[in-house]
């Protein structure tokens, strides 16, 4: 009797194709790199947006290039174009102030010299022992670093080019990928959920959790984040406050970060006006930012999320730091998603250490591809 061939062994065979499959994901991953984060937020519009290309799927009578096109164009209609002409509003009313500065209409020596007078002595003493009493010589480093930074920027023109270009090209490739995500996205969510070697329910939580915590963290965080920018803006401007609207983005930019967010910009405004004397805009700034700006995160994120999607503040925090240390701006989605998986991935271990071990064992799958799962939520 002959023995079997080792070559042809089931097991060989499917460490083999295992194998096959990691190296090409890896090379994969590898070729979509570049793109990494326009593909990233391709996928989170999709998801965000998905009921409204369920609306349009069904009034287009299930034309899906017809559905899609209308997605994509109430996208770039009602988001990006608003958040494009935000930006360059940004950025020039950041150039007027670095203007102001260059030019000395703004005085920021004069206004924190006010500001340390007003400081008990022990307050003065710490500022005066790390050097930071001297705030005219303080200004004058700024400003020679912003003019060493703008010799620096001048001379590297083609770099802001090539910059420039790998944005547009980026921005191009996101708005095809959504396209095809809303074309053929439950097919998609079809394909990734039987090619997951996971039981069919924990494979639906996983991609359940996935979406889940995309919708909350983008249209959640994101739109509590711009509310509060705007309210602190607002007050920013009726207060007289030099740059509203840049510091109303900037109050926006760390309202991403729970427990702390737009309070580290409107609190130090507030103390100036108290150390100034202006106890009325102190006040009034003050019961603007705890009551009103303050309020909003409790107010609208359940509205917007739900309270039984969310993670703890502090696990957002670290997450949200995290995650734009190390992808950049994207991070602050990226990293409450990868500490989503974190848990609910510990959760699924756990359940099915819990599990007793008479189960049966698996049976294999038929030829033709199990029962649709509902698409990404």
């Amino acid at each position: 009797m002959s023995s079997p061939n080792p070559l042809r062994a089931p097991e060989l065979e499917f460490k083999s194709l295992l194998v096959l499959v990691l190296v090409a994901t890896l090379l994969f991953a590898l070729i979509l790199w570049p793109f990494f984060g326009a593909v990233c937020w391709a996928v989170f519009i999709a998801i965000v947006f998905w009921p409204l290309h369920k609306r349009f799927l069904r009034g287009s009578k299930g034309r899906p290039n017809v559905a899609a096109l209308a997605s994509l164009t109430v996208i770039l209609l009602v988001v990006i174009l608003p958040m494009a002409l935000l930006i360059a509003s940004i950025t020039e009313e950041a150039s007027v102030m670095v203007g102001k500065l260059r030019s000395g209409e703004i005085q920021l020596a004069a206004i924190f010299q006010k500001f340390i007078e007003a400081l008990p002595d022990w307050a003065r003493g710490i500022l005066q022992r790390f050097g930071m009493s001297d705030l005219g010589l303080m200004q004058q480093k700024i400003l020679d670093t912003l003019g060493n930074s703008s010799q620096v920027v001048t001379s590297r023109v083609l770099g802001i080019g090539q910059v420039t270009l790998d944005f547009i090209v980026a921005f191009f490739v996101m708005l095809y990928v959504v396209f095809f995500l809303f074309r053929d996205g439950e097919r998609l969510t079809r394909g990734i959920a039987r090619s997951i070697p996971l039981r069919p329910q924990h494979t639906q939580r996983v991609m359940t959790q996935f979406a889940t915590v995309v919708r909350a963290t983008v249209k959640g965080n994101i739109v509590v984040a711009l509310v509060q920018g705007a309210l602190g803006g607002m007050a920013f401007f009726v207060l007289g406050v030099p740059g509203a609207v840049l510091w109303g983005a900037v109050m926006a930019l760390l309202s991403l970060l729970p427990a702390v967010g737009a309070v580290l910009v409107w609190a130090p405004v507030a103390a100036y006006f108290f150390f100034s004397g202006d106890l009325v805009k102190g006040i009034g700034l003050t019961l603007w930012g705890a009551v009103v700006i303050g309020l909003v995160d409790n107010i609208l994120r359940p509205i917007l999320v739900g309270k039984d999607t969310r993670m703890p503040d502090y696990l957002v925090l670290v997450a949200t730091l995290g995650g734009i240390v190390v992808f950049g701006l994207n991070g602050f989605v990226i990293g409450p998603v990868i500490a989503a998986m974190f848990l609910v991935s510990w959760d699924l271990l756990a359940r099915v250490r819990e599990e007793p071990d008479t189960l049966e064992p698996p049976q294999a799958l038929p030829p033709a591809p199990p029962p649709a799962l509902p698409p990404l939520p």
